[in-house]
């Protein structure tokens, strides 16, 4: 009896071999889920997100905004009424969908410095 191959999920011309898969597809890596944290209850310009991840880079930052833009998860808002040029970021409609997500991997960091360090 031949098995049957499982369905391919299509997201934005991408396929993925399951749910989980596509949810760390869009959210996975080491900095994409620190920024959509600390975008969950408020817009920030980029120097702001740097101060608030001091350890991450400047091209890292820059190309983890650009593909959560991709995404469709942020948006980046550009005032160009006056120099400087000024820049926002802030999560998208769809972007917020993830926040109860994102606040139970917060809490579990939490748990896991309160419990078993």
């Amino acid at each position: 009896m031949e098995s049957e191959q499982p369905k391919m999920l299509k997201f934005r011309g991408q396929e993925y071999p399951c749910c989980a898969s596509l949810t760390m597809g869009l959210i996975g890596g080491k900095w994409k889920t620190v920024i959509l944290f600390h975008l969950m209850h408020e817009k920030l310009r980029y120097n702001e997100l740097r101060k608030a991840m001091p350890t991450v880079t400047e091209r890292t930052l820059s190309l983890q905004l650009k593909a959560l833009e991709e995404d469709g998860l942020l948006k980046r808002k550009v005032y160009t009424s006056k120099p400087p040029l000024k820049v926002e970021y802030s999560l998208t409609d769809f972007g917020k969908t993830l926040i109860p997500l994102i606040q139970s991997i917060a809490d579990w960091g939490d748990l896991v410095v309160e419990k078993y360090s």
